[in-house]
C-alpha cells in the first residue's frame, strides 16, 4: 500500500522548498510529500494520485496564486477527494476569505504566515488534522473484513458499532458479490438467516453476517459485544473499587472523566454502545467553540476518548448497567456482564435515545432502510439516492447537510411550520441554501413500506389530511429523545418523563430519606454521592457545549462529597 499524500502548494519557489522541508521533516516517515508550484499543476497532481488510487491525506495550499487562488484549488480538491484534509496557507490581510472558505466548508483550518517556528505554529495543526484523517482511513484489505447482506439489522448492528467506536473495517454486500459469497462459505445473503443460495454448497451455510478477522478467525452473526473483545476494546473492569464511577459516554460523562481523572481520581467509565453518545452520531458540530471549521460527534468521540485514557481512565465498551445498588458509602452497579463495581461517587450521564417513528411498519423495517440518528455506516450507500429525514432539531439539520454531499437529493419532512422553532440559525440558513436539500413543512409519515427492505413511505399534510405514497429506500430519524433510566427503579427521583431530577428541581417529597444536614448540590441527585449531568438530567439545556460544562463542573461537587466521607 502507497503511503498516504501531503500535497504542497505555492507559486513562490522559495516558500515552498521551506513549506516541503518542514513537511518531510516531521512527517517524512508515514506521508509522501509532493510539492505543486501553482493550482493548475496541484490538480495535475491529483488526477495522477486519482488514476492510481493512490490515498492523499492533506493539502496545504498558499492562497495568493494567479490563475487559481488556494481557496478555489481547495474546493475543486474537495470534489476529487472529499476526506482529504484542507488548509489554507495566508497573509493576514486574506483572512476573511479563509473565514469565507471554512463556511463553504472548502477549508478545514488556515495558517499565517509565517509559521516559523513549526513546532509550534504549523505541526500541531497539521497533526490534528491528519489524526482526524487517520481515524477515517480506510487502508483496505489485511483489516478486518464483514460479509453480509446490506439490508439486514445485524449487519447495520455491527458495522455502525464499529463506525462509532473507530474500528476500521470492510464491508462486502452478499447481493451480486461473488467474492462476498465465497467469503461467507456460500451463504445467501438473506440477513441473520443465512441459508442456501440456488446452487447451494454441502453441509452447514454460515449465518450472516460473517465476520472475518485479520488472523483468519471467522465469526458468525457475533454481537457487538462478542465481537468487541476480538477487536481491543475492553469489557471487563480491571478492579473492584473506584472512587469515581460514569455511567455514559457521551459529551458530559467524558467531560467527567476527564475532569476526574486529571484531578487525581481512580476512574471507571462504563458506555454501553460506543463513546460520544447521540452527539457521536452528529455528522458536523459548527457551533462548538474553538472548533471554527466544525468537527463531527465521531471526531469530537475521538479526540475526548484520547484525552481521557491519558490521564488514565477505565473505559469499558460496550457494556451496560443493569442495575443500582446503594450500600453505606458505597454505590455498587451490576454490569449486564455479571461483573459489580464499586464507587463512591456516581456519575449518571447516560444521554437519551431517539423515539423510535411512530408509524405504520417502522419498527420492522428498522436497519433495513429506517435508521435512528445520522448512520455514518450508510453514508457511502447513499449515492444516487434520495434519502429522507424526519426531524426538525439541530441533528437533523446537521444530518441533512451531511447526507447532501452524498445523495442526489435529500429530502426534510418536518411536522411544524418551520425548521426556526428548533434549530440554530447557521444551520437553517445552510438548508434554505442548498440546492440538494428539499424541506415539507407541516408534514408527518404515517406508514413504512417494504418486505426485506423499506420501499415506500406515506405521507400525510396535517393541515389538510391529503395522503400520498412516495418510493424511498433510505430514512434517518430524529424526532426527539428518551432517557435510559428505567434501570435505576424508585432509587433515584425522576420527573415524569424519566429525566433524573437534581439539586433545587428536588423536592421535599424526594428528600424524605435524604441523611446529611446540607442539601444536594446543584447537580446531585436525591441520593448523596449520585449525580447527574447531560441530556439525562431534568431541566438540562440539550447541547453539546452545555453537556461537556455539565460533566466538568460536576467534578467540583464530587471533590466536595469525597471530601466529607
Amino acid at each position: 500500500m502507497d503511503q498516504p499524500v501531503i500535497l504542497a502548494v505555492d507559486d513562490d519557489p522559495q516558500v515552498l522548498r521551506a513549506v516541503a522541508r518542514d513537511l518531510r521533516r516531521h512527517y517524512g516517515e508515514d506521508y509522501r510529500i509532493i510539492r505543486a508550484g501553482s493550482g493548475d499543476e496541484a490538480l495535475e497532481v491529483l488526477e495522477a494520485l486519482a488514476k492510481k488510487e493512490q490515498p492523499l491525506a492533506l493539502v496545504l495550499s498558499d492562497q495568493r496564486m494567479p490563475q487559481m487562488d488556494g481557496v478555489s484549488l481547495l474546493g475543486k480538491t474537495r470534489e476529487r477527494f472529499p476526506k482529504a484534509k484542507r488548509a489554507l496557507l495566508t497573509a493576514y490581510a486574506d483572512t476573511e476569505a479563509a473565514i469565507d472558505a471554512i463556511n463553504r466548508s472548502q477549508v478545514d483550518y488556515y495558517l499565517l504566515k509565517p509559521w516559523d517556528p513549526p513546532e509550534q505554529r504549523l505541526y500541531p495543526v497539521l497533526d490534528d488534522l491528519l489524526t482526524d484523517w487517520r481515524s477515517g482511513y480506510r487502508p483496505g484489505f489485511g483489516g478486518l473484513r464483514i460479509v453480509g447482506d446490506r439490508w439486514s439489522p445485524e449487519s447495520h448492528a455491527l458495522r455502525d458499532f464499529l463506525a462509532r467506536n473507530q474500528v476500521p473495517y470492510e464491508f462486502l454486500d452478499v447481493e451480486g458479490n461473488t467474492e462476498a459469497r465465497e467469503l461467507a462459505g456460500g451463504a445467501s445473503g438473506n440477513g441473520s438467516e443465512g441459508g442456501p443460495d440456488g446452487a447451494a454448497n454441502e453441509g452447514v451455510q454460515p449465518e450472516l453476517p460473517v465476520v472475518l478477522l485479520p488472523g483468519g478467525e471467522r465469526l458468525e452473526r457475533p454481537t457487538p459485544s462478542q465481537l468487541a473483545e476480538h477487536v481491543g476494546l475492553k469489557t471487563e473492569a480491571q478492579r473492584p473499587f473506584y472512587q469515581l464511577a460514569i455511567v455514559g459516554g457521551g459529551p458530559a460523562g467524558l467531560a467527567s472523566a476527564v475532569y476526574g481523572a486529571s484531578e487525581g481520581l481512580n476512574t471507571v467509565l462504563v458506555e454501553g454502545e460506543a463513546p460520544g453518545g447521540q452527539a457521536g452520531t452528529s455528522s458536523r458540530i459548527e457551533n462548538y467553540l474553538g472548533f471554527p471549521a466544525g468537527l463531527s460527534g465521531a471526531d469530537l468521540a475521538r479526540r475526548a476518548v484520547v484525552q481521557a485514557r491519558r490521564f488514565g481512565v477505565e473505559l469499558l465498551t460496550p457494556q451496560r448497567v443493569e442495575e443500582l445498588r446503594v450500600d453505606g458509602p458505597y454505590k455498587r452497579l451490576v454490569l449486564d456482564s455479571g461483573q459489580e463495581i464499586a464507587c463512591h461517587a456516581l456519575m449518571l450521564a447516560m444521554g437519551v435515545a431517539w423515539r423510535r417513528l411512530p408509524a405504520e411498519g417502522a419498527e420492522e423495517l428498522s436497519g433495513r432502510g429506517i435508521y435512528y440518528g445520522a448512520a455514518m455506516s450508510e453514508a457511502i450507500s447513499c449515492q444516487d439516492e434520495v434519502v429522507y429525514i424526519v426531524g426538525a432539531g439541530n441533528s437533523a439539520g446537521q444530518a441533512a447537510m451531511f447526507f447532501a454531499e452524498y445523495a442526489t437529493k435529500v429530502v426534510m419532512v418536518v411536522r411544524g411550520d418551520s425548521l426556526a422553532a428548533k434549530m440554530s440559525h447557521y444551520l437553517v440558513e445552510r438548508i434554505e441554501a442548498s440546492e440538494v436539500i428539499e424541506v415539507r413543512l407541516g408534514t408527518e409519515i404515517t406508514a413504512c413500506h417494504g418486505g426485506d427492505r423499506l420501499e415506500e413511505l406515506t405521507l400525510r399534510q396535517r393541515d389538510s389530511g391529503d395522503t400520498e405514497t412516495i418510493p424511498a429506500r433510505m430514512l434517518f430519524v430524529f424526532i426527539g429523545a428518551a432517557p435510559h433510566t428505567e434501570w435505576l427503579g424508585d432509587l433515584v427521583a425522576r420527573d415524569s418523563r424519566g429525566f433524573v431530577l437534581t439539586g433545587p428541581d428536588l423536592q421535599a417529597s424526594h428528600l424524605a430519606g435524604w441523611p446529611l444536614e446540607r442539601p444536594p448540590f446543584l447537580l446531585e441527585t436525591n441520593v448523596p454521592g449520585v449525580f447527574a449531568a447531560g441530556d439525562v438530567r431534568s431541566g438540562s439545556v440539550k447541547r453539546v457545549a452545555s453537556a461537556t460544562g455539565e460533566g466538568s463542573v460536576s467534578v467540583h461537587f464530587v471533590h466536595r462529597f469525597l471530601a466529607s466521607l
